[in-house]
């Protein structure tokens, strides 16, 4: 998908005599499809200077026509294409179609709530998608024309953000991983956002973190949908590795040796039962000051997980390639951060492994040590990501982070819990929570917070070694993230449960590149 802006400094419907010389120069622009957004008041406007009578006027009646068939009701997110007719090109008209979108009761000088501006804009790149439309123009202005500068961007680059997600397809970006004779590829691939001069700054501004973004979320897709035959933790190496021939980014992999003389017991005993040897990725992108804190995001990378001797029922366990979505999001998250070029310090850890059953295979009971030196007693080898994550999350002390957030496909509780809307959030640290929550707001992929009681940790007392990996079935993403939190003492931390919400099951399969948009927002907010 291609995103661009265009500044047109009479394109302006701030006042009545601004509309028709702005809806001439908009007509004017050659393209596929020209989108507006009109309310409700704009329908029975029959004053000059009002937008449907000075757009009907220019498009030889066809919006009149429109309404008179019942086309337009101004509700929210309603959609009407008018496609052009003879009399469009003696007028000057260039663009193929337009497309008039409802904005319901919102006045000229009131502006949409994200979630109303989200409802239409889905709607919108819906009716785009899929036909014969390859580019169109998104006139910024006709959305809110009061809207201030903060929320333009906002509304912008989630624009394109939800532009991207519409005409994902897998395989696309990766000729050499088509795996079928035949991949659909969305016609429409071009959106240019126009402005009047006053808000061009924004919208530019706002068009470079879409673009970048949408960029993170496809590589964090497609690093989902791969197959695990393909995507093993050595492919997600080399593709992290990949990353530093586009970008500045500097991409270290420890070996399993490396990772033996640092303890790292626990990472190493999941590991134990593959063939496929394990990998420990660090990614750093260096746009801060070398003595600024960095923020870290450790990201769990089990490309495939069986459950170990725990093994999990056959029924759906193809989707058990997607347990390795939290690592794809951290891959996908820092491509996007140095696309950006974020003026801070970002560094991603993927510990990622296989888990499976072999005569190797770490077995219900035994007692293995974390790089922490904390003993761990293993009573299901299905709950394996906290034992990865565990000593990741002792390894980035190195960093004195000032801030660490995991992601990670960690439990079905969390799914039971929370369904797909939201992503568990787990942390102590007031700041985290609430920067995270706002994060969640501004890209629609919204996090809620889940209980971390000091009390929940007795669920995890064992006879035999320090804890036990798993606190029953009672509260299971909570237990699972107290695991977490006993290795987190030392920096402000929060965990992302996103079982839930890294993919879709069904007849939908796929991956949703979540929680790509909510780390990349956080991360824009911090700098």
């Amino acid at each position: 998908m291609q995103f661009s802006t265009k500044t047109l400094p009479q394109a302006d419907f701030d006042s009545a005599k601004q509309v028709k010389p702005a809806i001439a120069s908009l007509v004017a622009l050659a393209t596929d499809c020209l989108i507006l957004g009109y309310s409700k008041a704009d329908l029975n406007k029959k004053t000059p200077g009002s937008l449907l009578l000075e757009l009907d006027a220019v498009l030889g009646g066809s919006v009149a026509r429109a309404k008179l068939a019942g086309d337009l009701s101004g509700k929210e997110a309603s959609q009407c294409l008018l496609r052009a007719e003879v009399s469009w090109s003696k007028a000057g008209v260039k663009a193929k179609r337009v497309l008039l979108v409802g904005l319901g009761d919102l006045s000229a000088k009131e502006s949409l709530s994200l979630q109303s501006y989200a409802k239409l804009a889905k709607a919108t790149l819906k009716t785009l998608s899929g036909g014969a439309i390859e580019s169109a123009v998104w006139f910024v202005p006709s959305f809110g024309s009061s809207a201030d500068a903060d929320t333009v961007l906002k509304q912008v680059r989630l624009t394109a953000q939800l532009a991207g997600e519409q005409t994902y397809r897998f395989g696309v970006r990766q000729p050499a991983m088509k795996f079928k004779a035949v991949e659909y590829v969305d016609p429409f691939q071009e959106l240019r956002f126009v402005v009047c001069k006053d808000g061009a700054k924004a919208v530019q501004v706002a068009v470079h973190q879409g673009e970048a973004l949408v960029e993170g979320m496809n590589l964090a897709k497609d690093l989902g949908n791969l197959p695990p035959n393909v995507c093993t933790p050595t492919y997600l190496a080399k593709t992290a590795q990949g990353l530093m021939k586009k970008t500045k980014l500097k991409v270290e992999l420890l070996t399993k040796k490396q990772m033996e003389a640092l303890g790292m017991g626990s990472f190493l005993s999941v590991a134990q039962g593959s063939e496929t040897p394990p990998q420990f990725i660090i990614m750093r992108h260096n746009g801060g000051k070398a003595s600024e804190a960095p923020t870290v995001l450790v990201g769990k990378g089990i490309t495939f997980d069986t459950g170990g001797i725990s093994l999990k029922p056959g029924e759906a366990m193809d989707e058990m390639k997607y347990d390795m979505c939290g690592a794809a999001s951290v891959v996908g998250t820092m491509l996007s951060t140095a696309l950006l070029g974020l003026k801070q310090n970002v560094i991603g850890v993927i510990p990622t492994c296989e888990n499976m059953p072999s005569g190797k295979a770490t077995r219900p009971g035994d007692i293995v040590k974390s790089m922490s030196g904390q003993t761990i007693e293993i009573l299901n080898t299905d709950a394996e990501g906290r034992l990865i994550l565990c000593d990741a999350l002792t390894y980035v002390e190195r960093f004195k982070p000032k801030a660490v957030i995991d992601i990670a496909t960690l439990t079905g509780a969390c799914v039971i819990a929370l369904g797909a809307v939201h992503s568990g959030m787990f942390s102590d640290d007031s700041h985290l929570l609430a920067d995270l929550t706002q994060a969640g707001h501004d890209s629609l992929d919204t996090v809620w917070r889940m209980p971390l009681d000091a009390a929940y940790q007795e669920q995890l007392k064992s006879n035999f070694a320090d804890m036990a990996n798993i606190g029953g079935r009672p509260a299971g993403s909570v237990t699972a993230a107290c695991f977490l939190k006993r290795f987190t003492e030392k920096y402000p931390w929060a965990h992302l449960d996103i079982a839930g919400t890294a993919w879709k099951g069904g007849a939908a399969k796929g991956s949703t590149g979540r929680p790509v948009p909510l780390l990349v927002n956080y991360l824009l907010a911090q700098s």
